[in-house]
């Protein structure tokens, strides 16, 4: 018996029925041999790590734009604390944690330079609209390892694209992604505004505190420890109604005075130019884009090109390249 199989032989007997067991999976687009160490879930989250896509995510922007000081969030950090609410959560409830870890590394390799600002750019610019999780899948599926793509197995896939949206995730284990993703961005959004002056404790609504708790660490315990007590053996991950409830009160919150303040919108007008320059500028002028792009173009169509490299964009990058072929160079006559 070789370790992975050893492995699954454990998940077996020691995972909730609900589970999903690597031993069972439905595979890959494209079948590869069997690893002697690693199960496949093991295998998808290690070649999502490895991905220049999420080394990449350390350069995008979680909620403040270029942030100057050293602890404000990034799409990269923000990654990572999903991925340990996921599996706390997967580990409690005895579902499949590799796979639930593969999921949440990988649920935002899509996402757009400057955040939802870029995401609410594309949607506007690119025929039949843009969606962060359904590019993430793309980039999965197709972008990565020079248009090969990641290989990833069919679950992985399911819980990446099925994070956020109206579609649900088929597994347990996609639901542990798509609640710790909430759990993670209200509360470490509410932390990064009130480091950046945003907020002021005394600011947040009391009904809420009352409910989840007064400090950042209080509320995603008990967020988290509902979400366990609500759902232990059951076919589900959801929080109970009273949780549910002031959860969703303080997402509302925070849209109304983090995301879509008044403090935002010079900053998001100027994101949207660059991107929508870069757009426009690419869709002119295809041949510049960069080789793995190109044929792209000739499959798919410009504006698809376009979009995915645009989407591809760190924060600097976008503003490198805006930089580089609108910003005119200094006169310097030696």
């Amino acid at each position: 018996m070789t370790i992975r199989q050893r492995q699954e032989a454990e998940e077996q007997a020691r995972l909730s029925p609900y589970a999903a067991l690597a031993a069972e999976s439905a595979g890959r687009a494209h079948p590869i041999s069997d690893c002697e160490l690693r199960t496949c879930y093991q295998r998808d989250r290690d070649r999502i790590i490895h991905c220049k896509s999420f080394r990449r995510l350390k350069y995008k922007t979680q909620v403040f734009l270029s942030p100057m000081g050293d602890h404000y969030r990034t799409r990269l950090t923000h990654t990572l604390e999903v991925s340990q609410v996921a599996r706390t959560l997967a580990r409690c409830l005895r579902l499949n944690e590799d796979l639930t870890e593969a999921i949440a590394l990988g649920h935002d390799l899509g996402h757009t330079p400057f955040g939802h600002i870029g995401e609410t750019t594309l949607n506007n610019l690119m025929p039949g609209g843009f969606k962060h999780n359904h590019q993430s899948l793309r980039v999965a599926e197709k972008l990565e390892n020079e248009g090969k793509g990641l290989n990833l197995c069919a679950e992985t896939l399911d819980g990446i694209r099925n994070h956020s949206g109206e579609d649900e995730p088929k597994t347990l284990e996609g639901w542990c992604v798509r609640r710790a993703d909430r759990i993670a961005y209200i509360n470490h959004d509410i932390d990064d505004a009130i480091r950046g002056g945003i907020l002021k404790p005394f600011e947040l609504p009391r009904r809420c505190l009352k409910v989840l708790g007064e400090t950042h660490g209080d509320r995603i315990n008990r967020m988290i420890a509902d979400i366990v007590n609500t759902s232990m053996n059951r076919p589900l991950v959801e929080m109970s109604p009273e949780v549910s409830e002031a959860s969703d009160e303080l997402r509302s919150f925070l849209f109304a005075y983090v995301y879509h303040d008044e403090w935002r919108k010079k900053e998001e007008a100027r994101c949207d130019y660059i991107l929508s320059a870069l757009y426009e500028h690419y869709l002119e002028h295809p041949e510049q884009l960069p080789g793995e792009y190109l044929e792209i173009v000739y499959t798919e169509g410009p504006d698809r090109a376009v979009c995915d490299f645009i989407g591809c964009m760190t924060d600097r990058y976008a503003i490198d390249q805006f930089n580089a072929l609108f910003v005119p160079n200094a006169f310097d006559k030696k």
